[in-house]
């Protein structure tokens, strides 16, 4: 398995309120979390940097050890998150209406566990496909999933930064939890918005297909995305399943 990351601060905004890391259990599986901070200038940063520590350290002493208590640990894990969240931004009027958007998966051998709520997104490309496996939790999306717009137009209306879901909004954090098989040779794509809002899919399958490093595809995305005016944060992460095994 490797794992390679990198986050940007973007041509249009004055902080980075993305954050992005990986964790590694006892048994080797892998935790990769991006979380998006909203709230502009309402320590938005604070609510993610929250989100990562709270899953690593949770995964670091008590990580699922199977696909089917993964989808439960997520489940459980983030509610806690999202309650401590909410519980902090009374602490200052500065926190008072932060939160974060998160995606993020448990990576076993031959598994992924991919968990989402807000925008942020994960792809999965297998052979020469790019799927993407989450939900978009957005004012836009609800459009298209209704038929009322495309993709394509959902991508233009100034609306497209409206999220309908996120951890440290309300009570009850709802995210989307499911399996997929992660094959020898397939990469798992995880971004922020900052990416998929300015980088085309054909693109993004161009990059991940090239014979050169995780880093140096992490690195061709930001500067793609910084390059089509770079408006907001950007965060990507590249793991891919180098088991040859069959």
């Amino acid at each position: 398995m490797q794992v390679a990351y990198q986050t940007d601060i973007g041509r249009q905004r004055s902080q980075n309120q993305d954050r992005v890391t990986q964790y590694t259990d006892k048994n080797g599986n892998h935790l990769v979390v991006i979380a998006d901070g909203i709230g502009g200038n309402q320590s938005g940063d604070v609510a993610a940097e929250m989100t990562i520590k709270r899953l690593g350290h949770r995964f670091k002493v008590d990580s699922p050890t199977e696909p089917l208590e993964a989808i439960r640990w997520f489940a459980r894990e983030v509610q806690i998150i999202n309650d401590q969240i909410l519980k902090k931004s009374k602490e200052k009027i500065n926190y008072q209406g932060m939160g974060t958007t998160m995606v993020a998966a448990i990576i076993f051998k031959k598994t992924l566990v991919v968990a989402n709520i807000g925008d942020s997104r994960g792809y999965l490309l297998h052979r020469s496909t790019l799927t993407q496996v989450t939900i978009d939790h957005s004012l836009v999306n609800e459009l298209v999933i209704s038929g009322d717009i495309t993709e394509e137009e959902a991508l233009e209306l100034p609306q497209s930064n409206i999220i309908t879901r996120a951890i440290g909004i309300s009570k009850d954090a709802q995210i989307e939890v499911n399996r997929f098989d992660f094959n020898p040779g397939d990469q798992l794509l995880m971004c922020s918005d900052g990416l998929f809002k300015t980088v085309e899919k054909r693109d993004m399958v161009a990059v991940l297909r090239q014979p050169i490093s995780l880093k140096a595809k992490c690195a061709q995305l930001v500067d793609m995305a910084n390059s089509a005016g770079g408006p907001d944060n950007i965060t990507v992460l590249i793991g891919k399943n180098d088991d040859q095994e069959g």
